[in-house]
């Protein structure tokens, strides 16, 4: 029993070294891991390395000159492009983890498996669960799903005043806007994976809860004035999530089943598991590694909140784009009645976030994409009072979701540009100040729509 105690204890040792090595090593090796057979995840923190052949800095791509650069961006990307997107490439810098999350992921990571079932990460306390993934390994793909989720953990989150913009798409002229949303609140509540506030790692969750989170109210358009929505997300896989719509007028809350989840509501184009470009539950999609990619994404944003581009692609930014070295994943979901045939995440593999995903119908086309923004820094701008972090963050100042069978679009500026001093962004700012439980669920909702 000895023997085994001490051989445990050596093999989470060198697991640990192992973590640091990869963490820390330079941009030489980086670009070893870049060539086609890689055997574990990637540098922490690296910047994606530049190849012969890849765009340069200060090269402007557009309709005219797509063709040539169509290996580095998805056929969604490539889609806007053709209806008028303009991609300005910048040097890409790197995106590391957060000093608390790089300690928990060294501490913890080795401790942490894969269930049986391949269902749930088992021993999990914080951190990344699985930073070393090899690329061969059967399950990968669920493993990097995994990383991705816990990637984005908070301890409370609260986006506020931003708003959207649905429309249907004009080959000249401006995008027709149908209706103007504006949400007063996007709140999450994490009850593991805890960094900043006590209670550390784990809060006391008698009902099981990973995380909840509330979307409220709408304050326009008018006849969906106080309307909320509420999700709790568990930590037992084969438990559906606890959503909840509330409508003030009709004075009633209505539940909504887990595949509605892929629904989008209110007559605009994005659904809830596609916020951030995958907000569902890992355990209810079949994934498949489908490979490596070099591609653009906007990780770097110069603007804050977000800026739209020139019509007719005044659907989607604009801003700054860079390369980036992507894991491409499918996931096919297991809920009958679910929107998608499947899903195609481009996961980035020094990061853990995603620049973009695509959605297909049921037939196999190409249907739908969710574009991030994303800005990362210390502060949402210069000059903000509370959203400022002595860590690197991640702040998204616009998203976009687009139809492309149907010419529709959802564009999504986070804050709104009609509060300009709004910082939008209060992440890790802690119960008192921040989101607690009090302002996450069904009742808060009900007493702000009234």
């Amino acid at each position: 029993m000895l023997r085994s105690v001490v051989i445990a204890a050596i093999r989470s040792v060198v697991a640990v070294v192992a973590i640091v090595a990869v963490f820390a090593s330079s941009g030489v090796a980086d670009v070893a891991m870049a060539q086609p057979a890689p055997n574990t995840g990637a540098a922490h923190g690296a910047v994606t390395p530049r190849l012969e052949g890849d765009p340069p800095a200060g090269l402007v791509i557009d309709r005219s000159n797509v063709g040539e650069y169509s290996e580095f961006i998805g056929p969604s990307i490539q889609w806007a492009i053709e209806r008028g997107m303009r991609i300005e490439v910048v040097d890409p810098l790197p995106i590391p983890l957060e000093p608390k999350r790089l300690v928990a992921t060294e501490k913890y990571s080795a401790q942490a498996r894969l269930s049986d079932d391949k269902l749930r990460v088992e021993n999990y306390v914080a951190g990344l669960p699985f930073p070393l993934t090899d690329s061969n390994d059967p399950d990968a793909a669920v493993k990097l799903m995994f990383n991705y989720e816990n990637r984005i953990v908070v301890d409370d989150l609260d986006v506020r005043n931003f708003d959207c913009d649905t429309g249907s798409l004009l080959s000249k002229g401006p995008m027709h806007v149908e209706r103007h949303f504006l949400i007063g609140h996007f709140r999450r509540l994490y009850y593991v994976g805890r960094l900043y506030h006590e209670p550390i790692h784990s809060h006391e969750t008698p009902d099981g809860v990973r995380y909840k989170e509330a979307l409220f109210p709408l304050i326009e358009p008018f006849d969906l004035k106080g309307v909320g929505l509420t999700y709790n997300r568990f930590l037992d896989p084969l438990r559906q999530d606890d959503s909840w719509l509330y409508y003030p007028v009709l004075r009633r809350a209505r539940r909504l089943s887990t595949a509605q989840r892929s629904e989008a509501l209110f007559g605009q184009d994005t659904d809830i598991d596609s916020y951030g470009g995958y907000a569902g539950n890992i355990a209810w999609m079949d994934w498949r590694l489908l490979g490596r990619k070099r591609i653009l994404g906007s990780m770097h944003s110069r603007h804050f909140p977000g800026k739209w581009g020139e019509p007719p692609a005044d659907f989607v930014f604009d801003d700054t784009w860079e390369m980036r070295d992507v894991y491409v994943l499918e996931g096919r979901s297991r809920l009958p009645g679910y929107a998608y045939s499947k899903r195609v995440i481009y996961l980035d593999r020094h990061s853990f976030v995603i620049p973009y995903t695509e959605l297909y119908d049921h037939a196999g086309e190409l249907w739908k994409a969710w574009v991030n923004q994303w800005k990362i820094g210390r502060e949402a701008f210069p000059g903000a009072k509370v959203a400022v972090y002595d860590y690197e963050q991640q702040f998204l100042p616009a998203v976009t979701m687009f139809d492309m069978q149907l010419d529709h679009a959802t564009r999504c500026t986070i804050p709104s540009r009609s509060f300009p001093k709004e910082e939008g962004w209060y992440l890790n700012v802690g119960p008192d100040v921040g989101t607690n439980e009090s302002n996450v669920g069904l009742s808060a909702i009900i007493n702000s729509g009234r």
